[in-house]
């Protein structure tokens, strides 16, 4: 019998369809050994060693392995085909008491028979430069994250993180939300002059005067041109014709699937990155059993292999016919910064299209591989070609212009369209023209004019903060979901729509960062470090050494910060709850467990109590101003009033319940009294009908 070890157990059943009898495979659910949860486990004075340990809950499952491997006539480890799964594969060999140098190791990109019997025809010895990339990595994102969330905590709230590359991932939406903020926008105007050509109407755009580009930047300056055009006839001075072709995109990326999930499927990161998960480990498939559908999910190549091309190309022929085969295969050149180690995502059989598996496929898994399987056929298919007509026309010195696109060939544009915002589509093209000669006078039918002003760039979504970190090259494939998810987990960035908006907590986050950290937490030292981490692959560089002159930088730098007085931290917050013990007022003050209240008369009072239980108790109304909810409080008195919970940011209160309406008539707040519901202002007579 022989022994494969996998990663996870939703592969087991996949591969075991290849593998035949006589094999066994055994699934450790990820890490068996690993630093400590709860423990730095670096030895700073001793190189930087690492202490792994065994993870605690996987005790039972390592002796349960130890028994499998020592029965067994051979041990192959298949693990994950990325650097993780390579040092995954020296962890498990280390337990097993295995000479890295044995060939243990066998690697698939896809969980296909072809794939799987040409890994065991090839087993390896464990690729120790990548175990050693993937140690350095792992260390020093250890040192960050326990070295500087430390002083995050004591300079501005507890239970805060920082990380290597997170760190950076916010500074990026922070940065573009202060881009935003201090943009100015700048007026300007769009002149469309509806020309008439017997039946058809020709939609022109102002864009010269006297042939040099003209701006216009207010509504007196659209008025001088409406002045001296109006009533005046254009003459159509030149038409060009010409072709143009659109090439395929490449097959996706991580990056790119991830993207297009976003932008074509409105699918989150998180959901995204679990269907493709399940696509690649297997899945139910009506008369097939459990089968993988699709390759290695966590990769920046575009590259191909052979076979699948070829099979491709034959796919197309069949269905579309040969004029969508181009004449030799589309090949694509990979990113200079990327790893290239594996083949770009794609469909694993052209034969298993998406209404072949559309029925036993969960609707997120169904609609990810189809923008796979349709975006890696689109990447094997013909150019589109187009019929493009330009038309310049003329009136007294100022030109008009008109462009008409026309698709002659649909190519790979019969299966895949590429994502456009509308923001980017351009107001001048136009769909099919009416036949026209140079030298025609054609009358004008309307003039029409439109204010508009400059736009700020878009704050980042998901998709193009990954677009961002993978153009900018900080952190990898397999990193992208984890550390842009983490900005929201963490309360750093909140998302309104589709769109990430950093929170005052993460703008503080990153002020403080920028103060103190700006020479390592920064997308040009990250990027660097990354590359500097990838080449430990292919240079003889000793990671301890890469890992000792980040530490060199980064150690001068916590000192400074945690000499340095200042702080970020919030004040305690004053409200209009009453310390039941003294009659102070109570404050809001933020310990290591979150929020608490904490009597103001402190030392003298040292009355606390969970502001949870405070607010859930006494929640009545919503506040007119800013939507949050009202809270009932007492006065000194006794008397029952309600304020605003975001006091002091808000500091509307009521002696009555409000709706968190205003008033139609007068503005005030409208209140909740017994059965009526009706404005608070005594002198207005607005109420509403509460039969209901």
């Amino acid at each position: 019998m022989k022994l494969v070890i996998i990663e996870s157990p939703f592969k087991r059943e996949a591969l075991k369809k290849y593998l035949g009898d006589g094999y066994e495979v055994f699934a450790t659910k990820g890490h068996i050994r690993d630093l400590p949860a709860k423990s730095f486990a670096i030895d700073m004075r001793n190189n930087f060693e690492p202490r792994y340990e065994i993870v605690p809950e996987k005790k039972a499952l390592i002796e349960d392995l130890k028994k499998k491997a020592k029965k067994a006539d051979q041990v192959l480890i298949a693990t994950d085909p990325d650097r993780e799964g390579e040092a995954i594969s020296w962890h498990i060999a280390n337990i097993l008491d295995y000479d890295p140098e044995q060939k243990c190791r066998i690697e698939f990109n896809e969980i296909s028979k072809k794939a799987v019997t040409k890994a065991l025809e090839h087993p390896r010895a464990i690729d120790l430069k990548l175990v050693d990339a993937q140690q350095a990595r792992r260390v020093l994102d250890r040192i960050v994250g326990y070295k500087l969330s430390p002083v995050l905590c004591k300079k501005i709230a507890p239970k805060l993180s920082a990380g290597r590359v997170q760190s950076v991932a916010l500074k990026l939406v922070v940065d573009r939300e202060k881009e935003i903020e201090n943009f100015k926008p700048e007026e300007y105007w769009i002149v469309n002059a509806i020309l008439k050509k017997n039946e058809s109407e020709i939609k022109t755009t102002l864009g010269t005067k006297n042939n040099k580009k003209i701006e216009l930047h207010s509504k007196e300056e659209v008025d001088s041109v409406l002045e001296e055009i109006k009533g005046k006839d254009f003459l159509l001075e030149k038409l060009k014709k010409s072709k143009t072709k659109s090439h395929a995109p490449a097959p996706f990326t991580t990056s790119t699937m991830q993207q297009d999930a976003l932008n074509k499927l409105g699918m989150s990161l998180n959901r995204t990155t679990s269907a493709a998960q399940q696509l690649y480990e297997g899945v139910e498939v009506k008369g097939e059993g459990r089968i993988a559908l699709i390759t290695y999910i966590r990769t920046d190549s575009v590259r191909v292999s052979t076979d699948a091309q070829e099979s491709c190309r034959q796919f197309i022929k069949q269905k579309f016919g040969a004029e969508f085969v181009p004449e030799k295969p589309n090949i694509y050149s990979t990113k200079a910064n990327a790893q290239d180690a594996h083949e770009a995502i794609r469909p694993i059989s052209m034969e298993m299209t998406p209404e072949r598996v559309k029925e036993t496929l969960s609707s997120d898994n169904y609609r990810l591989y189809k923008l796979i399987y349709e975006r890696f056929l689109a990447s094997q298919m013909i150019e589109a070609e187009y019929s493009n007509v330009s038309a310049t026309f003329v009136v007294e010195s100022y030109g008009f212009k008109v462009t008409g696109k026309t698709m002659e060939f649909p190519g790979y544009t019969a299966v895949y369209k590429e994502f456009v915002e509308d923001d980017n589509k351009d107001s001048s093209m136009a769909g099919k023209l009416p036949v026209m000669k140079e030298g025609e006078i054609l009358p004008c039918k309307e003039i029409k004019n439109e204010q508009k002003f400059t736009k700020p760039p878009s704050r980042y979504t998901e998709a193009t903060l990954v677009k961002a970190m993978e153009e900018k090259g900080i952190g990898r494939p397999a990193t992208y979901a984890a550390t842009v998810t983490v900005l929201t987990a963490r309360k750093y960035a909140e998302k309104e729509g589709k769109y990430l908006v950093p929170t005052k907590l993460g703008r503080n986050v990153t002020d403080y960062l920028d103060k103190f950290f700006s020479p390592v937490i920064n997308v040009k030292f990250t990027a660097n470090m990354e590359q500097r981490l990838d080449d430990i692959v292919e240079t003889d560089e000793d990671w301890h050494d890469v890992v000792k002159s980040f530490w060199n930088g980064f150690s001068s730098l916590l000192g400074k910060a945690d000499a340095s007085t200042l702080t970020m931290k919030e004040p305690p917050q004053e409200t209009d709850i009453v310390c039941e013990k003294c009659g102070s007022k109570m404050l809001i003050r933020e310990g290591r467990y979150g929020k608490f209240l904490a009597c103001s008369n402190f030392p003298k009072c040292r009355n606390t109590k969970p502001l949870e239980e405070e607010v859930k108790k006494k929640v009545a109304g919503i506040c007119p101003e800013c939507g949050a909810n009202m809270i009932e409080r007492k006065s000194k008195k006794g008397k029952i009033y309600y304020s605003c919970e975001r006091y002091p940011d808000c500091k509307f209160m009521s002696w009555d319940i409000t709706t968190g309406k205003k008033c139609p008539k007068c503005g005030s707040a409208i209140i909740r009294k017994g059965k009526v519901t009706k404005c608070s202002n005594s002198e207005c007579d607005y109420k509403e009908n509460n039969e209901e």
